[in-house]
């Protein structure tokens, strides 16, 4: 792993920044499919880990979640309006066909794990703010650092092209969208902090606030 900011961390994976994964002071946040598992494990193995949490309940998120909690004996932390997909992935939903869901549940989902805390705005997380940010789920969160501007940012935005791997702002893919206009609501909100680095769940961290402002401003309302 790589120190992307003051006590964040991300994780290393194949290929580079398709699925992130990060630590978050002794929290882990997001946990890849579940496939990811084993290489989660291997990199947090001697460090202190108190919490695992999740940006938002998405299979390429929530995958190794169980497994991550029951081996480190951790609670599960998420947003409260995801709580429920998280303990029974049957109830994952996007925004495309109910078909494309099963088949994404399939490849990478992992199983249920009963969420200990349900987070709000405000809350603390390690020394990150939870912001509520729905769109992309209902549920879906942030998390950021007022004193050095850090922002935690799960998939309000992608930091890269998911088909081709180059790196550049996105928005989500509106078929795993529940909600994308609300979604950008919560995008221009992010960018309006003006945050000096974004860690997305997908690229590259993001280091250029000016280019995020005017990205998010050109989104369509």
């Amino acid at each position: 792993m790589r120190q992307v900011a003051e006590g964040v961390f991300l994780l290393r994976g194949r290929p580079s920044y398709a699925i992130n994964v990060y630590l978050v002071g002794d929290v882990i946040v997001d946990a890849g499919t579940r496939h990811a598992a084993r290489r989660i494990l291997d990199q947090v193995r001697g460090r202190a880990v108190s919490a695992h949490v999740l940006t938002h309940v998405h299979p390429d998120h929530q995958g190794s979640s169980h497994r991550l909690c029951d081996t480190l004996a951790i609670p599960l932390w998420c947003g409260e309006a995801d709580a429920a997909a998280a303990a029974d992935p049957r109830r994952m939903a996007g925004g495309g066909s109910p078909r494309v869901d099963r088949v994404v549940r399939a490849m990478w989902a992992g199983p249920g794990h009963p969420v200990a805390r349900a987070l709000r705005e405000g809350d603390e997380v390690a020394d990150f703010t939870v912001l509520d940010t729905p769109g992309h789920t209902m549920g879906h969160i942030a998390l950021w650092r007022e004193s050095d501007r850090v922002l935690i940012a799960g998939d309000v935005l992608s930091g890269m092209n998911l088909a081709t791997g180059r790196p550049g702002l996105h928005e989500p893919v509106q078929a795993f969208s529940t909600d994308p206009a609300l979604n950008r609501e919560s995008a221009r909100r992010v960018a309006d902090l003006e945050p000096s680095v974004v860690c997305f769940g997908h690229g590259p961290p993001w280091r250029d606030p000016g280019r995020l402002a005017t990205f998010a401003a050109q989104l369509p309302r």
